[in-house]
């Protein structure tokens, strides 16, 4: 099985240093998934998951919701450029699309139930995620049955059908 992240931290303080960056941008460019995880929460159950998340253009985030009545999520770029997209429940696309792009930091703070996803536009681009926790994998998302599910061959056209 492919390498989803890296392991937690440790200790009381952590920092992301250049060596992480670089460490978490060289894991993506070697991953089939174009992407990578480094969970800064010390523990998987603790009761604030954040994440700092490391992606390429063609990474594809399937369409999801967080369906727990808790389950904000919070999205901060610090690197790079996304285009993110809400859908209806039919998987149409809805109007509020948005672009971020730094030099400027964008901030996303996604409600519960809410299908969203985005594209990567440019390379090395950086996020941090900040949700409630613990992370459940039966309870985090539902994945959108609209969407094809990663590495179906069908992704790559569904990719550009949303970029353009």
């Amino acid at each position: 099985m492919p390498k989803l992240a890296f392991e937690n931290p440790e200790g009381d303080l952590f920092r992301l240093s250049d060596g992480m960056i670089e460490e978490g941008l060289a894991a993506t460019r070697e991953s089939d998934r174009k992407r990578m995880i480094l969970p800064i929460h010390r523990m998987q159950e603790a009761e604030v998951q954040r994440l700092i998340n490391f992606l390429q253009p063609g990474t594809y985030i399937r369409p999801h919701k967080h369906p727990l009545d808790h389950a904000s999520e919070s999205i901060i770029l610090l690197k790079g450029s996304i285009r993110f997209f809400t859908f209806d429940d039919d998987g149409a696309v809805l109007t509020d699309q948005v672009v971020l792009s730094t030099p400027i930091p964008g901030v996303l703070d996604i409600e519960p139930n809410v299908w969203h996803s985005f594209l990567v536009l440019e390379e090395d681009t950086i996020l941090f995620e900040c949700k409630k926790g613990p992370y459940d994998v039966k309870t985090d998302k539902e994945f959108a049955e609209w969407a094809p599910y990663e590495g179906h061959q069908t992704v790559e056209n569904w990719l550009k059908k949303l970029n353009t």
